[in-house]
């Protein structure tokens, strides 16, 4: 597989992590940082990094916050134009071990490897049951036929560590995106279904952090699959 690697970082305010993640994940790969209006040391940060790492180190700047699907679909937008024939895309947040991207890159070719929560730590009751329901209902609404309960039977449909191929890098670059904040690794996995790409996933140690998942971010999830549901039936038209 080609080496040619980019990892997609979105940040909010990430100033006490971004540093170590940067480092981390530039053993690895060139990077890309979207920082997504921070009001904290964030930019001062990844200016001082992007002296030492030159062009290994993108950085993109949003002066107003997008939150993740702007912040993603902008990274890919940048290794689009760069000819990237990888993108992964990762927390800014010390919850992904950068140590997988080795693994990320060497795995088979398929259009999407997610990063499954196999191992966790310090993940509350309540976060582990709204993966495993999300990974149930996400599978249904993927799989071909009304009564195909289980698609794919994949068991991590909201993992945002990922590797994304050149083809559907692209289409999400280039797609008008529904989704709001977390819900986008719900889209990204729909576009890539959509598009007949292979899915596949690979084992990961997941560590829960500081986490910006909320009420209003639960309830987009929920307005999103919903919109899957009605689409699968038939109820509301494709989209777009």
């Amino acid at each position: 597989m080609s080496n040619k690697t980019l990892v997609v970082i979105p940040a909010y305010n990430e100033a006490s992590t971004i540093e170590e993640v940067v480092r981390g994940a530039i053993v690895y790969a060139d990077v890309s940082v979207t920082d997504d209006a921070s009001k904290d040391a964030t930019p001062t940060i990844l200016a001082n990094l992007q002296k030492e790492f030159g062009e290994r180190l993108h950085i993109i700047r949003h002066e107003k916050n997008t939150h993740i699907p702007k912040g993603i679909q902008d990274g890919m937008k940048y290794a689009v134009e760069k000819g990237y024939d990888w993108v992964i895309t990762m927390d800014a947040g010390l919850s992904h071990d950068a140590g997988y991207l080795k693994e990320f890159q060497s795995f088979p070719n398929c259009d999407l490897v997610i990063g499954s929560r196999t191992s966790t730590v310090n993940v509350p009751i309540y976060r582990k049951f709204i993966s495993w329901f999300a990974a149930k209902v996400m599978n249904y609404c993927l799989s071909k036929g009304v009564f195909n309960l289980f698609g794919a039977n994949l068991r991590d449909c909201t993992s945002g560590y990922r590797r994304y191929s050149k083809p559907m890098f692209q289409k999400i670059a280039a797609y008008p995106l529904e989704s709001v904040a977390f819900d986008f690794h719900m889209e990204a996995l729909s576009i890539v279904a959509k598009g007949e790409g292979s899915i596949k996933e690979l084992p990961i140690r997941y560590i829960f952090s500081n986490s910006s998942f909320n009420r209003k971010v639960l309830k987009l999830a929920i307005q999103f699959a919903k919109k899957l549901l009605l689409r699968k039936w038939k109820l509301i038209p494709q989209y777009p």
